[in-house]
Order: structure tokens, then C-alpha cells, then sequence
């Protein structure tokens, strides 16, 4: 069933890059370099192997709150989960998985239980953030996850510069429901 579950992960994250379309860049961007698509696949295979690691483990509920995105080996951890040792579990078994050179820390330690109407207003949240990127010509879309808790927006996943990141942030503000927003964004490297 394992060799199932990483298969399905890998061709569904190998179809999503493919998928993924970048939007013109204006020179004076600050575009950082492209990336091979034999990087990008090795990027794919190593989220997969490390979501499929953390849902190998004991902590099922943790792995699945726990979302992963990796760029050049560089794995980058994020969602909410209820305890620091969970947050430091999901980074050792990371650390371990072959051919991450590096793991980033963006997990938030959640401070309490939420209800059946917390997670309907999220979900919310989370599609209007989403809307509001995918409709922006500055912030690419597919770049960037959206996470959100009692109010609380994570953004995650690794973006081409300094300008889309402050863009991001101050879209997510403006959302109706988002009481605050939480930066896990990198640059391209």
C-alpha cells in the first residue's frame, strides 16, 4: 500500500509541475535562475519521499497537517501542528530522508482545539487568498500554499523575489476573515 501511496504522490506532483506555467517576469524583477527539469523532478521525488517518510511514521495526523515543498534539496516544512515535539519529529525524519541537503522550518505550533465552525470559516479564507493570487499578475499562484487557522493565514513555498513575497502578504491581509497573516515564503535560490 506504501508503494501506492508514492506513486499516487509522485504522479500527481510530477502532473502539478508540469502543470505549472510561469507568468512573464519583467527584467527588473530580480529573477532568480531557472531551474533544470531534471532539478524539478528531483525536487518532486524528494517531497514525495519525505511525505511519504512522515506518513510512514508514527505520527499520521502530524504528516498530514504537514505540508512539503522542496527546491534545489531544500526542503521546506509548513502547516499547524499541536506540539513542538511534532514539529521536531517532522524535521528529523525529513533530515533523513536521502538527498535533502537542507530542511526549513515553517511549521506553527497551534495553540488550541478548533471547532467544526473554525474549519468551515478557514476553508473560506483559504479559497478567497487563493482567489485573490490567482486573479493578481504579480504573485504566481502555484508558487505558494495557503494554510489558514482560526483566522491565522500561513503562506508557504518558495517565490522568485522580494516583491512577490511583500504582494502575497498584503493580498492575504486584505481577505475578508484573515485576522493575520504568517510569512514562511522564500526566494528562489
Amino acid at each position: 500500500m506504501n508503494i501506492r501511496i508514492i506513486s499516487l504522490l509522485l504522479g500527481a506532483t510530477i502532473a502539478l509541475t508540469a502543470c505549472d506555467r510561469q507568468k512573464p517576469v519583467s527584467p527588473d524583477s530580480n529573477a532568480p535562475p531557472k531551474t533544470t527539469v531534471g532539478t524539478e523532478i528531483d525536487d518532486t521525488v524528494l517531497t514525495a519521499k519525505v511525505k511519504s517518510a512522515l506518513l510512514d511514521g508514527n505520527d499520521t495526523r502530524a504528516a498530514i497537517e504537514i505540508k512539503v515543498e522542496t527546491r534545489k534539496g531544500v526542503a521546506l516544512l509548513s502547516g499547524f501542528v499541536d506540539s513542538q515535539a511534532r514539529a521536531e519529529s517532522a524535521i528529523a525524519v525529513a533530515r533523513a530522508v536521502q538527498g535533502v541537503k537542507g530542511v526549513e522550518n515553517g511549521i506553527t505550533i497551534r495553540a488550541d482545539k478548533v471547532s467544526v465552525g473554525n474549519t468551515v470559516d478557514d476553508s473560506i479564507v483559504t479559497a478567497r487568498v487563493k482567489a485573490v493570487f490567482i486573479s493578481d499578475p504579480t504573485v504566481n499562484s502555484a508558487d505558494i500554499s495557503v494554510v489558514t487557522r482560526k483566522g491565522v493565514v500561513q503562506l508557504s513555498g518558495f517565490v522568485n523575489n522580494q516583491i512577490q513575497i511583500d504582494r502575497a502578504v498584503d493580498l492575504a491581509r486584505a481577505v475578508e476573515g484573515a485576522r493575520s497573516v504568517v510569512s514562511e515564503l522564500g526566494i528562489k535560490k
